[in-house]
């Protein structure tokens, strides 16, 4: 089973997001749960929501404190909340951000990870570029599936268009799209360094 935590603040998409992926895995012949975990239910409050992604029927309807794959829809966050709790020594981290591990104060943590499962992709800029909004929920979808391969681009394209209508399925369509085109390119350099 996959167990996937994404961290935000509200009104970032974090609950969207989990959902959008179940939606993903779904259309790809598996099963699926997400579900959000909500402190104080404000914008801007931390919150996390979670997804399990597997073959078989999902029984299971705890938190998920031991994933294999951190969101990080709010780099702000990385300092204020213990984002890496439970993470499997083999886990994906997906970062919302310009910056690099490094310079985002977390290259003892990256150190401790496989390097090639490490990625951070500006989200919330090509949001505003296709969106006109600092959205970076389905933006961080499509660099996930360039990072890990465990959902296509396509199927979160059709969980966007699933729940999305007219210019912001599309717009939001386009930004997975560029995130999953940058994700590659930097696995690709990664590869070759």
């Amino acid at each position: 089973m996959l167990q996937i935590r994404i961290h935000g603040r509200g009104g970032q998409g974090v609950v969207t997001a989990a959902e959008l992926l179940s939606v993903a895995a779904f259309e790809q012949g598996r099963h699926a749960q997400a579900f959000p975990s909500f402190g104080s239910e404000r914008t801007g409050a931390p919150v996390v929501a979670f997804c399990r992604i597997d073959e078989h029927e999902i029984r299971l309807r705890e938190p998920i404190l031991a994933p294999d794959v951190l969101i990080v829809q709010d780099p702000t966050l990385l300092h204020q909340v213990d984002v890496f709790q439970g993470l499997h020594d083999d886990g994906y981290v997906l970062i919302s951000s310009k910056r690099s591990f490094d310079a985002l104060g977390l290259g003892e943590i990256a150190r401790r990870y496989r390097r090639e499962r490490l990625i951070t992709v500006p989200a919330t800029e090509i949001a505003l570029k296709h969106l006109g909004r600092p959205l970076p929920n389905a933006v961080l979808l499509g660099g996930f599936a360039a990072l890990s391969g465990l959902v296509s681009l396509a199927a979160v394209a059709h969980a966007i268009r699933d729940r999305f209508v007219g210019k912001v399925a599309e717009g939001n369509v386009a930004a997975a799209t560029e995130a999953f085109e940058v994700v590659q390119r930097e696995r690709e350099e990664l590869a070759h360094a």
